[in-house]
């Protein structure tokens, strides 16, 4: 019988001590009990647990699970996931069998990385060793135990990025009960199809989802430029607030500290186009106007204050009228001069 390897490949750092890692130690200890009633990975499954911090170590070596004990999970300081891929790339040489002219070999490997935070090592090396020569005939899922961790990184190296939404009792329950659940749906299909592709099962319930990789990757700013924008209130015609970054000596030179800040370049309309070749993502980065050096009349009429910020958020013109129709979300609003600061919504750049 050709084996269905699986590997835990678990965060022990520091921020893991307490409840999360008595979470982990009692999940793995039900998905062994859940596993030894079911026929087809009592026959196919073999299990080995990796944990990792600064440094990665191996707690069980690969055997079947009939003989597989859970351990006691320790502890360790840092996170180190580069070298805990290097490890568990450098397991897989040894552990897993070949295909050969003679003999079949096991089945694509199951890796199950669990962690609640971000790399603290250099790991680019290791994930272009891992996409290079492993990704293919290897079926990694991420899992982020809580919403600490940056799951955009693990997209470099995975299509399965998931999300515990939550780090209680129950959640870890049911969480468990899923990891067991996809591991006899693999067994399954391994046993009866001869079909080692990836078979998770369903996710339900709202504790757990699936990271939309793409959606969730940030969106770049072009940090040169603070670009705002507006609509003119007469003509809801919009334009464009354009300000370029500065770096000049602070007040007090000897201390060699810097002041950054963006100063006016113009304001400039542009027409209803501007919506159709942006793209979908909405910009969620900010900027404090009191980074901002010098503000225009609009553009497309021509009202002497370009840059008034309206309760919905949103920068029009103004000019003398006493009550002003703002073209982003109809209201009437009175303004007047303000101090103080605010922040504002930049674009992408």
């Amino acid at each position: 019988m050709r084996r269905l390897p699986i590997y835990f490949l678990i965060d022990v750092s520091e921020s893991m001590v307490g409840e999360p890692i008595d979470h982990v130690q009692e999940g793995i200890e039900t998905i062994v009990k859940e596993l030894r009633t079911d026929p087809y990975a009592l026959e196919t499954v073999y299990l080995s647990i990796i944990a990792f911090a600064g440094k990665a170590r191996k707690i069980t070596n690969m055997v079947e699970l009939f003989n597989f004990y859970p351990p006691k999970i320790p502890i360790g300081g840092g996170t180190s996931v580069g070298k805990a891929l290097d490890f568990l790339m450098d397991d897989i040489n040894q552990t897993v069998k070949k295909t050969t002219l003679e003999e079949k070999g096991d089945w694509k490997p199951i890796i199950f990385l669990f962690t609640d935070g971000n790399p603290t090592d250099n790991y680019e090396k290791s994930f272009e060793r891992w996409n290079q020569k492993y990704r293919k005939s290897t079926n990694l899922i991420v899992v982020s135990l809580g919403k600490n961790t940056d799951t955009t990184i693990f997209a470099g190296i995975t299509e399965n990025v998931l999300l515990l939404n939550n780090t209680d009792a129950d959640s870890f329950k049911k969480f468990f009960k899923w990891v067991t659940a996809s591991i006899k749906t693999s067994s399954v299909s391994v046993s009866e199809a001869n079909d080692d592709k990836l078979q998770l099962a369903a996710i339900t319930n709202g504790y757990l989802s699936k990271i939309d990789l793409e959606k969730s990757i940030k969106p770049k700013i072009d940090d040169n430029f603070a670009v705002i924008l507006a609509k003119c209130q007469a003509s809801k015609r919009p334009y464009l607030i354009k300000y370029q970054k500065r770096i000049s000596p602070g007040e007090f030179a000897e201390l060699f500290v810097n002041v950054l800040d963006y100063k006016l370049v113009g304001a400039y309309p542009v027409d209803n186009s501007y919506f159709e070749l942006c793209d979908d993502v909405v910009s969620e980065s900010s900027i404090n106007t009191s980074s901002l050096v010098g503000f225009p009349s609009c553009p497309c009429c021509g009202n002497q204050y370009g840059f008034s910020h309206c309760v919905c958020g949103n920068i029009i013109c103004t000019g003398e009228e006493e009550i002003t129709k703002c073209p982003w979300c109809d209201a009437e609003v009175r303004f007047s001069l303000g101090e103080g600061s605010a922040h504002i919504t930049r674009t992408r750049g």
